[in-house]
């Protein structure tokens, strides 16, 4: 710096401004740093106690495999079978792809944590586990709708079936609902991972809860939320009217067939009303993708 040739007080002035603004660029750099970036999770998962996850560990081990065996035998029949090549065994067996697949997006990590009581997941290894729950979870809900339609078809319309469930059709069905799954979900899920995470790094729970994560996000995340909000509206009560007036309509069908052969149309017909009970399961799941909802699973004491 050269000489001050102007009066002193001006002097004084900038050198008051000159040191103001030192102090002002040590605090922002003192902040930054202090905000330190995370770069994994703490999962609490379910309990803390050991002999419970030992416990919790064997049952998952047999659910997941019960879950694996079923749905693998359901594909390998539908395929090898000839008999079963129809629309309904076709939607069934990309059904259980779907359900093996939803699974392993947070069992096979929670059976880990359990058996080796590590609770931490990378924030690379969060978001991709965040996005394939978003993802399958919304995909199910879209195929058991697509399956009540065929059953709709078939029951209420027999005589137009084979030619509006033609193998086309079919194909275009299921790959728009994996391909809307992807358009509703995508948007929220990019905006999340490009939030910053520099606080505390915990969440009580056994996998990357989309709503626990939005709280640690040391941003606002109010316009994400409403966005997670209008999408789940979109998907929840829309496949829930599909599937409700599709096996409404079969009921009523069913109702004003004649008793001699009414019994026999009821037993090949009604038996995938069964996918209701996943489409609950995955429902009451899908609750805690809400923002700001109430934790459905909580430590277990």
């Amino acid at each position: 710096m050269g000489p001050c040739k102007p009066s002193g007080k001006e002097c004084d002035r900038r050198a008051s401004a000159r040191i103001f603004k030192f102090h002002f660029t040590s605090k922002s750099n003192e902040a930054s740093m202090n905000q330190t970036t995370v770069v994994e999770f703490v999962l609490l998962g379910l309990t803390n106690s050991r002999h419970l996850e030992i416990i919790l560990f064997l049952f998952l081990v047999i659910a997941y495999f019960l879950i694996l065996l079923g749905n693998i035998t359901v594909i390998s029949i539908t395929l090898v079978n000839h008999f079963l090549q129809t629309p309904m065994y076709y939607f069934l067996r990309n059904f259980a792809l779907l359900e093996i697949t939803f699974t392993s997006t947070f069992i096979p990590s929670t059976l880990y944590s359990l058996l080796t009581e590590r609770k931490m997941i990378s924030l690379p290894g969060c978001f991709l586990q965040m996005l394939l729950f978003f993802y399958l979870g919304t995909c199910t809900f879209f195929h058991v709708a697509t399956m009540s339609l065929d059953r709709y078809v078939a029951i209420c319309r027999p005589l137009h079936y084979t030619t509006i469930m033609n193998n086309r059709f079919c194909l275009q069905l299921v790959l728009a609902c994996w391909a809307v799954s992807f358009l509703l979900m995508f948007p929220p899920t990019i905006m999340i991972v490009q939030l910053p995470f520099c606080g505390p790094n915990v969440m009580n729970h056994f996998y990357c809860d989309t709503s626990l994560l939005l709280q640690l996000s040391c941003t606002d995340t109010g316009f994400i939320e409403g966005l997670m909000l209008t999408v789940l509206i979109i998907i929840i009560p829309g496949t829930l009217t599909v599937t409700a007036v599709s096996y409404g309509c079969i009921i009523i069908t069913i109702l004003h067939i004649p008793s001699s052969t009414g019994p026999n149309e009821e037993t090949n017909c009604m038996w995938p009303v069964w996918f209701i009970g996943f489409f609950l399961r995955d429902f009451s799941n899908y609750q805690q993708l809400q923002p700001n909802s109430p934790r459905c699973f909580m430590q277990i004491a």
